[in-house]
């Protein structure tokens, strides 16, 4: 039989297991909009990773509460450096998009 410490063992591994699916399921949602943001501005997404840097709970519509991501990532317009770029998500859908200045590539 389980005993009640067992029980909530278990019910804390899969609340993990969810959560690491569920993390996966965001982080990739936020590479595909990345890219399609770089590939749009004529820019190349860097090693297609993404780092999340903070998640928080707010309220969305309705007062439901939703989780709004911040992803970190690399990205290039000519091949030579790397620039930072940062992407915010509010459930699944993007807020913003935001990337450091950058070197235009020459135009020849």
């Amino acid at each position: 039989m389980f005993s009640l410490a067992k029980l909530l063992l278990l019910i804390l591994a899969g609340v993990i297991a969810v959560y690491w699916w569920q993390s996966g399921l965001f982080k990739g949602r936020a590479r595909e909009l990345a890219a399609a943001h770089c590939r749009q501005l004529g820019l190349q997404l860097l090693d297609q990773s993404m780092v999340i840097t903070s998640i928080r709970p707010i309220r969305g519509s309705g007062g439901r509460i939703e989780f709004r991501r911040t992803y970190q990532f690399e990205f290039s317009s000519t091949g030579d450096r790397r620039y930072q770029g940062k992407l915010v998500m509010r459930a699944m859908r993007l807020e913003s998009i935001e990337l450091e200045a950058y070197k235009l590539p020459d135009a020849d």
